[in-house]
């Protein structure tokens, strides 16, 4: 059994937020799951090409972009799922952190962090 809590997780500096790994791949569960909080006023390019990922809003507003220009707003209660590795980018509003629960497959090892420099997103 493993038992964590949220506070006892180091927090990890992905790019632009903390996320704290819950589970990763050295738990031998076979996801990543995550406590995510994502800077007010932040706009991240992302796209996971090894993972799938499902993200639950529990706290701030944000919007997901798809690579198409689609605008999904996100609002506690929303959950997104990236099924197809897309590429998209994630707006935390400028009021407030946006937090997310995230699961990741497979697992993370996890101290991965975003290099923004590597994404070419000037199509949307």
């Amino acid at each position: 059994m493993i038992v964590r809590r949220v506070y006892d997780v180091p927090g990890v500096e992905w790019g632009n937020g903390i996320s704290r790994r819950l589970l990763v791949a050295d738990d031998n569960m076979g996801y990543t799951l995550t406590d995510t909080t994502v800077w007010a006023g932040t706009r991240s390019p992302l796209q996971y090409k090894n993972h799938l990922e499902a993200c639950y809003c529990v706290s701030g507003t944000g919007m997901v972009v798809d690579s198409e220009g689609n605008e999904y707003p996100i609002e506690p209660g929303t959950v997104y799922a990236l099924d197809q590795h897309d590429a998209h980018y994630l707006i935390a509003s400028p009021l407030e952190d946006l937090r997310l629960i995230c699961v990741f497959a497979p697992a993370l090892e996890g101290q991965e962090r975003h290099d923004f420099s590597r994404l070419d997103f000037s199509q949307y």
